[in-house]
């Protein structure tokens, strides 16, 4: 971690020759679209329902209270159970959101619009729940399945199939949510779920037995949060995603760009939805091609501060097609930013904790997206949309400008060199 090693020879072939992660990449990109859609067609229903950008981030709040609350006994139950297992659970979980969804948005339902608000709420709930355990268990499973030095290369893998799924996610929930109503949407979701948890069943890996740690109950639960505080580099890149899409993420908020700013409908709801992850996407190949193990900490460092000009550029565009190159500007940095942060988690946790140290990463990215999304509904109703937009890219630059005071060595970074 201290000086540098050479960087890692990973390439592409090395961690998608196996059948096992393509099963299980193609099982998170279906997953992935599923929610996306999800996510979209809740957002349009809530502003039609409501016209608030407060009960757009009740969204983000909603569904964030209990995956943070669960994620250190998620953690804990994948490092003691078997991580497939929990990750096929996560789909089934978020599979019964999308059935509340579909069926309250069926027309031979005639549910009332405030109920629909409370369904809309609940399935949030549930699928926060489910989400609370996604991220441990896909952490703990990658790493038995992919060697060490091809870790920095499967992350992108990953991060690119997500990325796909939200490019193409919103785009679909977008159209058919315009074409048909929300039924339609909700019903395309389930059967999405259904594919991911078939691609899930199909893998045949079975992770390694877990081995006690001779910890017991709350110093064991603990335990990835305390290995996390300790250890400077990874408190630190988690830290910086954190503050960064916390205060400068507007997806909770597109709602209102698409329909009062752009006065773009739900169709060009999708494509700004969607215009981030494209960028993303073209991120993540390029990571795939060129892993930035050299110089990994300053590349994040520049990425981020990227992300926060892209935000503040955002908020003053009037232009629908501006507005969606600056969205996908951001995308691609932030992208980049993630494959980084993805790297860091699995080379600096020990193979006896990853579920513990993941769900630690889950609870700082559930804080910057689910929170975030709920900070932007408020600082957007008190501030106003643009200026909001414009003071929160101002607040990521100035906790990039922070970290890079405080932690010398997330500057001097290498992923080669990083260790647990």
């Amino acid at each position: 971690m201290v000086e540098s090693a050479p960087a890692m020879s990973a390439s592409p072939p090395s961690a998608w020759s196996s059948r096992d992660f393509r099963r299980l990449t193609a099982a998170r990109f279906l997953l992935s679209f599923a929610a996306q859609i999800q996510t979209l067609v809740m957002a349009w229903q809530v502003y039609r329902l409501t016209r608030d950008p407060l009960h757009l981030g009740l969204i983000g709040l909603v569904e964030a209270a209990p995956a943070l609350s669960l994620a250190l006994f998620a953690g804990d139950l994948v490092d003691r159970r078997d991580p497939l297992k929990v990750y096929k659970n996560v789909i089934r979980g978020v599979l019964v959101s999308a059935a509340i969804l579909l069926t309250v948005s069926l027309p031979a339902t005639k549910v009332p619009p405030h109920a629909q608000l409370f369904w809309i709420y609940a399935a949030a709930f549930v699928a926060g729940c489910a989400r609370g355990f996604s991220q441990p268990s896909l952490y703990a499973i990658v790493p038995q399945m992919i060697p060490r030095e091809s870790l920095a290369v499967s992350s992108a893998w990953i991060t690119s199939a997500f990325q796909t799924a939200s490019v193409f996610g919103p785009a679909v929930g977008g159209v058919l949510f315009a074409w048909r109503g929300p039924a339609t949407p909700y019903a395309v979701d389930a059967a999405l779920l259904v594919g991911a948890l078939l691609c899930a069943s199909a893998v045949a890996f079975r992770p390694a037995p877990a081995r006690s740690s001779g910890e017991r109950g709350f110093d064991r639960v603990t335990s990835g949060l305390r290995h996390v505080l300790a250890h400077d580099v990874l408190l630190a890149a988690l830290a910086l995603d954190m503050f960064a899409v916390l205060f400068g993420g507007v997806e909770a908020i597109l709602p209102i760009f698409a329909g009062e700013i752009l006065k773009v409908g739900a169709v060009g709801l999708g494509l700004l939805q969607a215009a981030p992850s494209a960028g993303a996407l073209i991120g993540s190949a390029l990571m795939i091609r060129r892993p930035a193990d050299r110089g990994a900490g300053r590349t994040l460092l520049w990425v981020v501060t990227g992300f926060g000009l892209c935000m503040i550029a955002f908020a003053l565009s009037r232009d629908m097609i501006l507005s969606m190159a600056l969205l996908a500007l951001a995308g691609g940095l932030d992208s980049v930013s993630m494959v980084i942060r993805s790297a860091i988690v699995q080379l600096a946790s020990p193979d006896r904790m990853r579920g513990r140290v993941a769900s630690v990463n889950a609870i700082f990215i559930g804080v910057s997206n689910e929170l975030g999304a709920f900070e932007s509904g408020v600082a957007a109703k008190f501030l106003g949309t643009v200026p909001s937009v414009v003071f929160g890219g101002a607040l990521t630059l100035a906790t990039v400008a922070f970290a890079a005071a405080v932690s010398p060595r997330l500057r001097r970074l290498d992923l080669g060199s990083l260790k647990a």
